[in-house]
């Protein structure tokens, strides 16, 4: 086989996304994030933004799928599970790829139909209803998950840990950080 890079190479081009990570990582994205139903939310245009400021190379691809028809759809759709979008971010080199359903705003899988639900329990119990998506919602979950996939390369990756605060480089990571960053396959950056 083929060696395309010497190990020197390799060493250097795993040293600079190492540092890209220790940048994004360090980078306080509070100020551009909203709380949504408990959930927080990073802005998807400042994240770009702020990804370009620092690798102005850096690409993204809304992925594409053929559907039964051959026309070509932003996402997938399976009926008993819903729709899900898929994302893919290059920056330096280094390609990742991620995925988020397109959900409500309880977090209930969206379907290409209204549907209800049972929550409670005995006496207690009552329906609530999922809306059809729409291509809006679609839209959304897409820019969604770009945020996403900008957090696997650092940038606001704190927000899915669970913490208010980026981690500072040479400060100890807390156990729950460091659980949700093996949990994403994240190295430790410190």
């Amino acid at each position: 086989m083929l060696e395309l890079f010497t190990s020197e190479e390799r060493e250097k081009k795993k040293k600079e996304q190492e540092d890209l990570f220790k940048k994004f990582i360090q980078l306080n994205v509070n100020e551009h994030t909203e709380l949504k139903n408990n959930l927080t939310y990073l802005s998807w245009a400042w994240a770009w933004q702020e990804t370009l400021k620092i690798c102005p190379t850096a690409t993204y691809e809304i992925k594409h799928f053929l559907d039964k028809d051959n026309v070509s759809r932003c996402y997938q759709y399976d009926p008993v599970l819903g729709y899900m979008v898929f994302t893919q971010v290059t920056i330096n080199g280094l390609t990742r790829e991620m995925w988020l359903p397109v959900m409500d705003g309880a977090n209930k899988s969206m379907l290409d139909h209204p549907y209800t639900y049972t929550v409670g329990k005995g006496d207690k119990q009552f329906e609530k209803s999922v809306e059809a998506a729409t291509m809006f919602d679609i839209n959304k979950t897409i820019m969604r998950c770009l945020t996403k996939n900008l957090a696997m390369f650092g940038l606001g990756i704190y927000i899915y840990a669970g913490e208010d605060l980026p981690i500072e480089i040479g400060e100890p990571i807390t156990a729950k950080q460091l659980a949700r960053m093996k949990e994403l396959a994240i190295n430790e950056p410190n």
